[in-house]
């Protein structure tokens, strides 16, 4: 894929990102962030509160919570009283994750926005947290951004996949030309291939994303063609960056998805050897080796 490249309109308003979205009402991930971790520097917390302190960490004001219906004491409980405004949204009749999105369209009214799935946890490698270092990106270009990691081609099919070149002179930034959500490796070898990135590797959705209103109004055209079927963000922001300039960023970080098998095991894995007790966590992993290999 080519990226077209379009211009900034001169004069366009300057973008403040200052409210921000959760979407938690996936049927088999309704129950992930009421999940417990314990943090880098030791603290039990919900995965629900982790997303929640990088939010306000990061500048946000107010936040909205989509869940499935019946759990709003839950995640009242698993999100605790502190932090930035949370506004419960319950999803019923759900038609996906465009959908959800789609439910706190009131809450956005016509404001920019910063958006979160629930069941990723996300750590970043700098004092910087990940979703600060998308909103500066947003703020700075003025447009629709999605962050992205490198992703090997074997788990591509978990995640939206970006094509696109690179932005002069920006690194890490890339010009969006299409997104196919969660390709085969022979479709995203046709298609998604991008200058500069190692072999078999692919640029995917990292699991936030700053959105202007377009994005908005195109999911609500999903919404009015699809009838009773499911409609994703992915397919939005395909249409979208047709248009409209769309960008996507790699963010210095990592995301742990724990939604995968073994994947909450695997995320307070990598929180604990990035935290203040990573020396006790590898001392204990090379004693449960021990006893394994006996």
């Amino acid at each position: 894929m080519t990226a077209a490249v379009f211009p900034i309109p001169n004069g366009s308003e300057t973008m403040t990102i200052r409210k921000a979205v959760i979407t938690a009402a996936g049927e088999h991930h309704a129950q992930l962030p009421l999940q417990s971790v314990v943090t880098a520097d030791g603290r039990e917390r919900t995965v629900l509160q982790t997303t929640i302190d990088q939010i306000a960490e990061s500048g946000i004001e107010e936040i909205a919570l989509v869940i499935r219906p019946g759990m709003r004491a839950s995640y009242l409980e698993a999100a605790g009283l502190t932090g930035p405004d949370l506004l419960i949204i319950e999803q019923d009749n759900p038609r996906g994750y465009g959908d959800a999105i789609l439910r706190a369209e009131e809450f956005l009214g016509e404001e920019s926005f910063l958006h979160l799935v629930s069941d990723h946890l996300f750590m970043s490698r700098v004092a910087t947290p990940c979703a600060r270092q998308l909103i500066d990106v947003a703020e700075k270009h003025n447009c629709c951004v999605s962050a992205i990691q490198p992703t090997r081609e074997n788990e591509i099919g978990s995640f939206g996949t970006v094509g696109g070149v690179p932005v002069a002179r920006e690194s890490g930034l890339y010009e969006v030309s299409g997104i196919i959500e969660k390709p085969t490796p022979t479709v995203a070898e046709q298609y998604l291939i991008v200058p500069g990135q190692r072999s078999g590797y692919y640029l995917c959705f990292f699991g936030m994303h700053v959105l202007t209103p377009s994005v908005l109004r195109e999911l609500r055209k999903r919404r009015d063609a699809s009838g009773n079927q499911p409609f994703n963000l992915s397919g939005a922001l395909n249409s979208l960056c047709q248009s409209e300039r769309c960008l996507a960023y790699s963010i210095n970080g990592t995301r742990c998805n724990i939604s995968q098998k073994y994947g909450l095991l695997l995320a307070q894995l990598a929180i604990s050897l990035h935290g203040q007790d990573r020396d006790l966590i590898l001392s204990e992993l090379v004693r449960l080796l021990a006893i394994q290999s006996h």
